[in-house]
């Protein structure tokens, strides 16, 4: 093919027969055009990207065509697997040493005393509703009581006994629980009363609020002739409290 120089490319923008050249030049392939340009100086090459354009230049040199790329062709699908099989690990990476090879549905554990389904909790109403309980620890205790009157002595005769303290003991924290509903009640029904008749309710602190429970406790205490009792225990724990505080003796 004998060389094309600038001039040859330059008469595409003469009019009349330089115009035809041109556009007979656009019939030519794009390996021939290409192989024209390589033997070209770089000022013609100046010359011939000023006459033709960037875009077209461009698209000469590099070779790519102006229409646009097909897209991609479509990737099968691989199918659908089963969801039981084990899972497969990439070769590439450790795998570890504890692996879930199939889903487990993990059961998860409700408490009802801490979830929003179960609704509030009201002591008034949870009293009233578990009644019945306090008849069948009654006869419990007494079961207790008659099975440590037959073992006097023993291992078995401790446990009886440690079960025996620890039933009463729940029932003076049930017992002193009621007395403080009921003193809330007695204060709830005042200050309606105090509303009824027009005057601005007193709401009373909780340090008031304990002050009225330890003075009830008092007054049970002193009904029951246990007060002297108390007393002696709560002073022995006070006097150990106060032990703590003392400097260590030096011998």
């Amino acid at each position: 093919m004998p060389r094309a120089s600038s001039r040859d490319w330059a008469a595409a923008e003469s009019p009349g027969g330089a115009q035809d050249d041109w556009e007979d030049s656009k019939g030519l392939e794009p390996e021939d055009l290409r192989k024209g340009t390589s033997n070209m100086s770089f000022e013609e090459l100046l010359e011939l990207q000023s006459q033709m354009g960037t875009k077209t230049f461009k698209q000469l040199v590099t070779g790519n065509s102006t229409k646009k790329q097909g897209s991609r062709p479509p990737v099968q699908k691989a199918c659908v697997a089963d969801k039981h099989r084990p899972l497969e690990m990439s070769a590439k990476v450790r795998v570890p040493f504890l692996r879930q090879v199939v889903p487990i549905s993990k059961k998860v554990a409700r408490d009802p005393r801490f979830d929003d389904l179960s609704g509030e909790y009201n002591p008034e109403v949870f009293d009233k509703t578990y009644k019945f309980l306090n008849d069948i620890r009654a006869r419990e205790k007494e079961l207790v009581k008659k099975q440590l009157k037959k073992r006097r002595s023993g291992e078995e005769h401790e446990k009886l006994q440690q079960l025996l303290q620890r039933m009463e003991q729940q029932e003076m924290a049930q017992q002193e629980r009621k007395q403080q509903q009921e003193l809330r009640l007695a204060l709830k029904q005042e200050r309606r009363a105090q509303a009824q008749q027009g005057h601005r309710p007193y709401f009373l602190k909780k340090s008031e609020q304990r002050q009225l429970v330890l003075a009830e406790k008092f007054k049970e205490l002193k009904r029951s002739k246990k007060l002297e009792s108390f007393l002696s225990r709560k002073r022995r724990r006070n006097a150990g409290k106060d032990r703590r505080h003392l400097p260590l003796s030096k011998e």
